[in-house]
């Protein structure tokens, strides 16, 4: 029972960081101070908490996260498209296991002068929830090769609104709070990874880096926080 309790206070302080990301955010402060404050306290998890991805081997000698440096241009406002085909996709988290998620919506906006496009999912397991997997070109030289996570509302991690705009017309998506699934740091666990339509082509060089340049092992054996 101590596990599970020590998983939903894992939860609880992700759900934590992330709306006080929102409050500082809605409140106009300081956009790079907002970020550090929010590594800063993801980095105290991932050294300290029991329910940290990484082993005890690694939180021994666990420093930080890599992230790229803040880029403000990676801070975006896309039009979020609800009229959308409802297709259901089964993802692999390795040769053994995987799960299936539904387009909910279409993402469109603009990074680095291009216009992208990104699917947001509704995962089919536990009590659902949205998630928005991505992979781009900075795969797998710069960051993990399995692709990023920009929310996943089951596990605490969330989105906002765009500034002024109803949520059902456009969200701020955030690049700069990439984060990687559990499966990038080691062989423990299993991540859904992002579907070929959420492949970028252009390099997102904003959010969480490689946490080592080494692929995990196959085999994994637990679903990523």
């Amino acid at each position: 029972m101590s596990d599970l309790l020590d998983l939903y206070d894992f939860r609880c302080q992700v759900s934590a960081l992330y709306r006080d990301r929102a409050r500082a955010i809605l409140a106009g402060e300081d956009a790079v101070e907002t970020w550090q404050r929010f590594l800063d306290g993801r980095n105290q998890l991932f050294a300290t908490h029991p329910q940290s991805a990484l082993d005890e081997e690694q939180r021994r000698q666990f420093k930080a996260l890599p992230y790229f440096p803040y880029n403000p241009a990676m801070c975006v406002v896309a039009l979020l498209d609800s009229d959308v085909e409802p297709a259901t996709f089964t993802v692999a988290m390795n040769a053994q296991e995987s799960m299936t998620m539904t387009r909910a919506a279409r993402l469109h906006f603009e990074l680095e002068g291009q216009a992208v496009a990104l699917s947001i999912y509704w995962l089919n397991v536990y009590g659902g929830g949205l998630f928005l997997p991505f992979r781009d070109a900075s795969c797998p030289a710069e960051s993990y090769g399995g692709g990023r996570y920009l929310f996943d509302t089951i596990k605490g991690s969330d989105f906002l609104p765009a500034p002024g705009a109803p949520l059902g017309e456009s969200i701020l998506l955030d690049f700069n709070y990439a984060y990687n699934p559990s499966c990038a740091y080691n062989s423990r666990w299993v991540c859904p990874l992002s579907p070929p339509e959420n492949r970028l082509q252009v390099p997102v060089r904003a959010g969480e880096k490689n946490f080592s340049h080494g692929e995990p092992d196959p085999g994994q054996r637990h679903r990523s926080k």
